[in-house]
């Protein structure tokens, strides 16, 4: 007990050490949803699934210990659901960076990441974006990976007339169907881990249905996947540009505001939060989302990030780094189960993906909708998102929008000189990019 009371925070006059234990039980079951989900995403840019496997659960696992040690925090950390969804559509698909290429960003950005933290950087970027434009890029994000999550499904394809509509009810669209009604009951219903039972019966009725595919001499247990096919497989050649540089900038205030925004939310349900708003080793924490983000770029992953799905956890009594330690052990012990998780066919994680759009949907409702100049900005954020593919696109037009809007109305004192420098070089970007 001396060991965790000096390295994870555990008291054991406040705390209870089999709480802790639950607690980080809960959570690992709340968001191991991911060790389906992001190898499905990052697979379809032709890297292999097996590999994805086993980086997602040790880039995970190495991200979340790293929290436990430096700061002490119930919180897990693993593949941000938004990043992964950029990485594999606006980098590799919508952009036609190869994955090479995008693995090299995602080292840059974590490195910067790393300098940012280092040296209070993200203060300054964080505090150049206006708050409504804030919420409308987590608003536009969930909007993103739910829309992926139908087009995976086969529920929303692509028409000549229209561009999108509904699909034929083939099988995998009907399991799409039944795995997202799963996860809105099972959600309503506070089941703990409700996306993840989502997935596990959806892939379960895959089975009749002919979605879920057994291969022959199939076992649940197996060694890890070989990571090989996609350890540190960069290609920098080529990256020596603006749009390199707008791309990294991009995530990194994606990653900027996913983090820091979840962090002060799982921050207050443990009621660690100062009279003045500081968050105790908050530093730490974001530095241990740098590294953990640096180490899964080298593994074959996209970015990592605080996962909200920490509250579960919180929500059972977690209060120390012994939850997120038993979170980063249990992400090392799936690494044996990945023939359970490769098993999952797309279809089956339409649920979760349609369920993290509906909660992270839910930052709309602090956005200033009375002021048009503030609305506007927001809606053009949101809905280029989904219409251009790209959560890059999403934001430049945004933040673009946004410096017309206020120039124009001649509300100079909303603007800064970082939003105008950015709008320049997005400019810039959309005439010579």
């Amino acid at each position: 007990m001396n060991f965790f009371e000096k390295t994870l925070g555990f008291d054991p006059k406040t705390m209870k050490f089999r709480t802790e234990l639950i607690a980080g039980a809960t959570t690992f079951l709340t968001m191991s949803y991911i060790l389906a989900v992001n190898p499905a995403i990052l697979s379809s840019t032709g890297m292999d699934k097996g590999a994805l496997f086993t980086a997602t659960a040790i880039a995970s696992a190495i991200a979340t210990l790293l929290l436990a040690f430096m700061a002490k925090l119930p919180f897990a950390q693993a593949p941000s659901m938004g990043l992964n969804a950029f990485f594999a559509y606006t980098l590799c698909q919508a952009m036609g960076f190869s994955w090479q290429h995008s693995l090299a960003i995602m080292l840059i950005e974590g490195i910067a990441f790393i300098v940012i933290t280092f040296f209070n950087v993200r203060e300054m970027i964080l505090d150049s974006i206006p708050a409504n434009l804030r919420y409308a890029i987590s608003a536009g994000i969930g909007m993103f990976i739910a829309f992926i999550g139908l087009k995976n499904a086969g529920i929303i394809v692509s028409k000549e007339g229209t561009f999108v509509g509904l699909g034929a009810f083939t099988g995998p669209c009907l399991l799409g169907i039944l795995a997202i009604l799963l996860s809105g009951v099972l959600m309503a219903r506070n089941v703990k881990g409700s996306l993840f039972w989502s997935i596990i019966i959806a892939t379960l009725a895959g089975i009749p249905m002919g979605v879920t595919e057994i291969p022959s001499g199939w076992l649940p247990v197996s060694a890890p996947q070989d990571l090989s096919p996609i350890f540190c497989k960069f290609d920098f050649t080529g990256l020596m540009n603006l749009k390199t540089v707008l791309v990294v900038f991009s995530l990194l205030i994606i990653n900027i505001f996913d983090t820091i925004g979840t962090l002060m939310g799982l921050a207050e349900k443990t009621g660690i939060v100062g009279e003045d708003g500081t968050i105790p080793r908050v530093k730490e924490a974001m530095m241990s989302d740098a590294i953990g983000t640096t180490c899964g770029a080298m593994l074959g992953s996209s970015t990592l990030t605080t996962y909200v799905e920490s509250a579960s956890g919180i929500a059972e009594g977690g209060k120390s780094g012994v939850t997120s330690f038993t979170v980063g052990i249990l992400f090392l012990i799936a690494l044996f189960l990945s023939p359970v998780f490769l098993l999952i066919p797309s279809a089956a994680t339409s649920g979760a993906l349609v369920m993290v759009g509906v909660l992270m949907l839910d930052s709309v409702k602090k956005i200033n909708l009375n002021d048009i100049s503030e609305s506007f900005p927001a809606f053009i954020t949101m809905i280029t998102m989904v219409l251009c593919y790209s959560i890059a696109d999403g934001i430049c037009l945004g933040i673009l929008s946004y410096v017309i809007m206020k120039a124009c109305t001649g509300q100079w004192k909303s603007l800064n000189w970082t939003l105008c420098i950015l709008s320049v070089l997005f400019v810039l970007n959309f005439i010579f990019g």
